[in-house]
Order: C-alpha cells, then structure tokens, then sequence
C-alpha cells in the first residue's frame, strides 16, 4: 500500500494550513511544478486548484486537483488528475501524538481505469510520497525560521499559524 507516515514537531493546525493551501504544493510535492489557479471556496468540497505536474517543465501536464472532504484539522482527502494517465485519491490524515508531535499520514490510491494497477503503481508513490513529506517537513522548518526572523526584526509584522 501507498501509506507513507512521518512525524512532525508542529501543531496539527500549522501542518493542515500548509495542505490547504495549494501555493505551497510546488516547494514540497514531488512532481508539482506550478499553481495555476486557485477557484473561489478554497478548500471547501467540490472546490478545485488547477496546477501543472512532472518531472520535467518540458514533460508537464496541465490538471487539477479537487477536494472531496475535509475535517480542518485533522482530514484533507483530494482527487488528483493527471490526464491521461489517471486520477487518485489521497487523504491526509493528522493527529497529535503524546509529545505535541504531529503524525501525519498520506494516503494515495489510483482510481478509475488505474485502480486494477495499484499493486503495480503503489512502490512508485510510496517513494514519491517519502520524499515529498521529507520536503514537507524541510518547508515547515524553513517557514518557521522565516517567521521567527520576521518576529524578531520588530518589523510588527506577524505570522499566522504559530
């Protein structure tokens, strides 16, 4: 199966304020090169972010990525498309271990005509999905860094999420 967990030293609510929005999905999900658009009602169910996935620029498709639930701040399950090749599920789950720590578990499953190929298809996401959490947890570290800079110069400006 393509469940990937990792914990994370940040509050459920700042690890779910980085899934929900979908701006930071090119500075930590592997494949994901650009946001295009972002639709009104952001992240409420049937609302949409059209983006631009692959590897290369020049090997890209352009699709979008709906959500189908959400439970802020503890569940953010999504439908992917990457035309033609498929679309997937993939459900974010958190919960907050004994120490503060954030578990975070992604779960990604094809669907539709790719359904049948999952065993194929699942040690392939499973890696991505490694390394994108392993992204993810470097964005929040940064992110962090970044506000306590903000806080400390006394520029009175501040950072939500913390």
């Amino acid at each position: 199966m393509a469940v990937t967990r990792r914990p994370l030293p940040h509050s459920p609510a700042r690890v779910f304020a980085a899934l929900a929005t979908p701006e930071t999905y090119p500075l930590w999900l592997v494949g994901c090169q650009e946001i295009r658009e972002v639709e009104d009602g952001w992240p409420a169910p049937g609302a949409r972010f059209h983006h631009r996935v692959g590897l290369l620029w020049a090997l890209t498709v352009a699709d979008s990525t709906k959500v189908l639930e959400i439970d802020e701040p503890s569940r953010l399950v999504l439908e992917v498309r990457t035309r033609p090749l498929g679309r997937g599920r993939v459900t974010f789950s958190l919960e907050t271990a004994g120490d503060g720590t954030t578990i975070l578990t992604l779960d990604e499953a094809p669907i539709g005509t790719l359904g049948p190929l999952r065993p194929l298809i699942d040690p392939v996401t499973a890696r991505r999905n490694e390394r994108s959490l392993a992204r993810l947890a470097d964005y929040l570290e940064a992110d962090r860094a970044m506000a306590g800079l903000v806080q400390s110069s006394g520029s009175g400006l501040s950072h939500p999420g913390y």
